[in-house]
């Protein structure tokens, strides 16, 4: 045999290893083989459980997580902003997701358990799942009204059990989301459905975790110059208070001498009753306290 001559191996069969068979799927093939499980589970959740259960075995979660969980929640692949890739090819797509689903409470905690399972049952997924929000967040815009409120919905209930960390809210903080009101709107629904869930505490403690208590209040900061946003500053703050989120303290402080230059005026008369009103309930209590 020729020194320069490899030598052939004729006959022989190979195992192909199963990390290579699931290796084979491409995105399309993942996409359409989750597609057609969740159509035939249909809306009984239970179901949709167990298929994803078992079907983590066959198809690759790890590597196609980003698809596995764009179709969960919006039913498609998404492509860069938020569009939906096969829009228009119901082939392709499912209205068996958190999208589609019935806008109420009930319904969107059913959806979360179907996370929480999933999750649970793989846990190289969390970080994968965490990163899938972030970026569902970043892409509003491209969603509707409806499905914006299910997202928020499904996010202050999923931050509510702990499946995600409150440091998706960074997010929120995008330039853009929050120069158009959308951030607030957001989070209004957000925090709404993250109280159903716990206690003013515990939303307050997971907000500390992400250092985000510091942030919220100088939102004035990124949108001084919106006015869509500037009509909601005044009810994020008042929902923060009410969630304990931002002190009386905290709040009077800013309105006082803590406040930024940027916009000031605006803000300032927005928030006058709101202060107002803290101020006369710190006199009353006082006034009570001195009288017992």
């Amino acid at each position: 045999m020729n020194k320069h001559q490899k030598p052939v191996l004729t006959g022989q069969r190979f195992k192909t290893r199963k990390r290579d068979e699931k290796e084979k799927f491409e995105p399309t093939v993942f996409r359409d083989t989750l597609v057609q499980g969740l159509n035939e589970a249909g809306d009984d959740l239970e179901a949709v459980a167990k298929f994803l259960d078992s079907t983590g075995s066959r198809l690759d979660y790890r590597r196609y997580a980003d698809t596995l969980f764009d179709i969960l929640v919006a039913g498609s692949m998404l492509a860069p902003g938020g569009t939906r890739i096969d829009d228009g090819d119901k082939t392709k797509m499912t209205n068996h997701c958190v999208f589609s689903a019935n806008e109420d409470h009930e319904t969107i905690r059913n959806y979360a358990q179907v996370f929480n399972k999933l999750i649970r049952r793989y846990k190289y997924l969390e970080k994968a799942f965490e990163d899938e929000m972030k970026k569902l967040l970043l892409f509003l815009k491209a969603f509707s009204e409806a499905e914006q409120t299910k997202l928020a919905m499904l996010s202050g209930i999923l931050l509510g059990n702990g499946t995600l960390p409150a440091t998706i809210l960074t997010s929120l903080f995008t330039d853009s989301l929050v120069k158009e009101g959308i951030a607030a709107s957001f989070a209004v629904k957000l925090f709404k459905a993250w109280m159903a869930e716990k206690d003013a505490n515990s939303v307050t403690s997971s907000l500390r975790k992400a250092n985000l208590d510091k942030r919220l209040l100088k939102v004035q900061e990124y949108c001084y110059d919106n006015i869509h946003f500037m009509k909601a500053f005044q009810k994020i703050v008042v929902l923060f208070y009410k969630a304990d989120v931002l002190s009386e303290e905290a709040i009077l402080k800013w309105y006082k001498e803590a406040h930024a230059a940027k916009g000031k005026s605006v803000f300032l008369d927005q928030m006058k009753k709101f202060v107002e009103w803290l101020q006369n309930a710190e006199e009353e209590s006082e006034s009570e306290g001195e009288e017992s």
